[in-house]
């Protein structure tokens, strides 16, 4: 039975984030994520979830300067001393939080810049974040997303993680796998699933097209469960979709999958 986790930076968005915790316990949700949660107190993020009886599943490290353009500081030349301090905090709130993965989002690509030379630094970035996240027990996601949503991104396919994760060969480098994205790029997302599932330590859904409830759209989600049950994954599912309307009114589609859900 898939363990579904609400993604907090898009469920129960009506709600101030201190209070969505609450509200994901109570529509059933037993972990949550969320972009980061950085201008709160790690105490404060810690009694959250305790009080609420949850499970920190994910968080992003640092991203930048999101105002000015930044998504992710792993591929920009100059902001190497911003990226590793980007990796002590995360892993600090990672620590103070029970969370045993961070994803480290790529950055963008600026106009005229030479793609290969931004990639090999995101690989040295990775490897460093990879090695000092071994050390606390956690495991570094990268997570490829789709050129139409972020445009420039450095890391647009399922394929090119893989090819990645396979050159640095490290053991707390995983795929985060957003069926969203990888249906924009690609789609055939069983056969794909099934091909990187070994790299693949967190996937995370919506409804294609629109980043809807997973019921709406172009994908047969049951189908992919009950594929994700037959070959084993014992992983968290990630519900990063935006609710037509209210959160728990838009969750119909859940409760075969998690009885639990109110």
């Amino acid at each position: 039975m898939p363990r579904f986790s609400a993604n907090l930076s898009f469920l129960f968005a009506d709600l101030p984030f201190e209070k969505r915790f609450a509200a994901a316990a109570a529509a059933g949700f037993g972990g949550v994520e969320y972009v980061g949660a950085y201008d709160m107190p790690m105490a404060s993020v810690k009694s959250l979830l305790s009080d609420n009886g949850l499970e920190q599943v994910l968080f992003n490290m640092p991203t930048g300067d999101w105002e000015k353009g930044e998504r992710g500081l792993a591929c920009r030349p100059g902001r190497e001393d911003a990226f590793r301090d980007s990796v002590v905090k995360a892993l600090d709130y990672a620590a103070a939080t029970g969370c045993r993965m961070v994803h480290c989002m790529a950055g963008v690509m600026g106009k005229g810049e030479d793609a290969g030379e931004l990639a090999r630094l995101y690989c040295d970035n990775l490897l460093y974040a990879a090695d000092l996240a071994e050390q606390a027990g956690v495991k570094i996601l990268i997570e490829p997303i789709n050129p139409l949503d972020m445009p420039g991104y450095l890391l647009n396919s399922v394929e090119q993680a893989a090819v990645i994760l396979d050159q640095l060969d490290h053991p707390h480098l995983a795929l985060q796998f957003d069926i969203y994205h990888a249906q924009i790029v690609g789609g055939n997302i069983a056969a794909r699933l099934d091909r990187h599932l070994d790299k693949t330590a967190h996937i995370q859904i919506a409804g294609v097209p629109g980043r809807r409830e997973p019921d709406s759209g172009e994908l047969n989600y049951p189908f992919l469960f009950y594929m994700l049950d037959r070959v084993g994954y014992d992983g968290w599912i990630g519900c990063e979709y935006k609710p037509h309307g209210d959160t728990v009114a838009g969750l119909e589609w859940i409760r075969p999958w998690m009885p639990a859900a109110k």
